[in-house]
């Protein structure tokens, strides 16, 4: 007999399981090219485990969203319940649940070769990985697949997208709770599996949590009357806020041991300038048949042709990359630093680039917009209050602050003991506005 249902082994969620319809997705170019998208880039050279890909990171989101949507529509209070009249349909709750696994299932489809790493830059003005993700679900070569599955092109991109990435598109308050489950700031699930899955493949413990307590806690909830929105959110359970605790925590951590690696860090840089060469004045191709040519494959096999040719495009940086030549670390942020002058690294990249060059350095600063998101929480009394005011650590959670400079290992030694001699004089306090250095 044919198979209804197809399992996938996972190291993360143990099975990931497709019917026949999910299959042809899961078969289709747009996702079969994500087995060749690594997730975390070249942080593989940093930490050799690290070589898994965006291909099985969409499959655990989906299996994510799955148990997320059963819990949250599973135990809905009766508020909620005439506020989303879907879940109590039955055909409009399973179409829903469809449409959220393959949202899921297809976030990161328009991920550039090497996932982030030169996405800013690279792509024309008005284009990211979410336009180029919401380009494949409408292309021709999808169509036919959610047209057999009796589901909305349109309804995938929403959920896929979230109502951030898509200002001028109308949400209905339950495609932004749907949407908040795969992309949400707080318990989106796309945040849930890649701090599971890098922290198991880069061998660190710092992304663990608990994800079942943490799921079999989340509810749809009220807003709290002092937040800017009304209308529901996705939050808690009381007894889950040690888990979301965990979570945030867990992000903290990834980002400023794993993610903001300086090493990680300068490889993306060099990857960017390589990228930007490579590609030329024609850039990175934004049709679906471009897009979907373009893999870390075919960047690896451009690094490894310019870097033994000095006559091609990017061989410098190809270099760098392949022989290991990074740019070393001089300086990092650091708390003595930043109180005496908030953007010290930039005037210690502008005081070096002035004394040996600026081709020798570069400058990797990155701030984080605020500490863990907002959400409800459900106390066991029934009152619905702010996450701020139930969670001391999440209140303090720290903000991650990187501000690295690195300089060629041609200048390396020297730029660092000139900076140790001259630092009282580059890193001062400056008058208000003044940013220039």
């Amino acid at each position: 007999m044919p198979k209804n249902v197809h399992e996938i082994r996972d190291p993360i969620h143990v099975f990931v399981r497709l019917s026949n319809d999910e299959r042809k997705v899961l078969d289709s170019r747009p996702f079969q090219r994500l087995r060749h998208i690594h997730q975390l880039g070249l942080t593989y050279l940093v930490y050799p485990g690290a070589t898994h890909r965006r291909f099985e990171h969409s499959l655990g989101v989906m299996e994510l969203a799955e148990r997320v949507y059963d819990v949250v529509t599973g135990k809905l209070t009766d508020d909620v319940r005439n506020e989303f009249p879907d879940v109590g349909d039955d055909r409009k709750r399973e179409y829903w649940r469809c449409v959220l696994r393959m949202a899921a299932l297809c976030h990161d489809i328009g991920h550039l070769p090497f996932s982030h790493a030169a996405e800013k830059k690279l792509l024309p003005e008005g284009w990211n990985h979410e336009a180029l993700t919401a380009q494949l679900i409408r292309s021709d070569e999808m169509y036919p697949i959610w047209k057999g599955m009796k589901i909305d092109a349109d309804d995938v991109v929403k959920l896929a997208l979230g109502r951030k990435e898509l200002p001028d598109v109308d949400f209905t308050p339950w495609e932004t709770i749907l949407a908040e489950i795969i992309v949400g700031d707080a318990f989106g699930v796309d945040r849930m599996d890649y701090l599971l899955r890098d922290s198991h493949h880069a061998g660190v413990a710092y992304g663990k949590f608990d994800q079942y307590r943490l799921i079999d806690t989340l509810r749809i909830l009220p807003r709290v009357p002092t937040d800017v929105e009304t209308g529901f959110a996705l939050g808690l359970d009381e007894g889950g806020i040690q888990s979301a605790e965990a979570l945030m925590s867990a992000r903290y951590f990834m980002y400023s041991q794993l993610y903001f690696h300086p090493i990680r860090r300068i490889y993306d840089i060099h990857l960017q300038e390589f990228l930007l060469e490579w590609q030329g004045d024609d850039g990175y191709p934004t049709d679906v048949e471009g897009h979907l040519r373009l893999t870390d494959a075919e960047v690896m096999q451009g690094i490894r042709e310019a870097e033994q040719n000095a006559d091609l495009p990017g061989h410098l940086h190809a270099r760098r990359v392949s022989r290991r030549k990074h740019f070393k670390l001089i300086y990092s942020h650091n708390p003595i630093d930043a109180a005496i002058d908030t953007e010290a690294g930039r005037a210690v990249f502008r005081a070096l680039s002035e004394k040996f060059g600026a081709d020798y350095f570069r400058h990797d600063r990155y701030r984080q917009g605020g500490n863990a998101p907002e959400f409800p929480v459900r106390m066991r009394d029934g009152r619905v209050s702010l996450s701020s005011t139930i969670s001391a650590v999440l209140t303090h959670l720290p903000v991650v602050d990187l501000d690295s400079v690195f300089a060629d290992r041609a200048v390396a030694d020297e730029a660092k003991r000139w900076l140790r001699s001259h630092r009282n004089e580059i890193i001062r306090s400056r008058p208000e506005g003044d940013t220039d250095g």
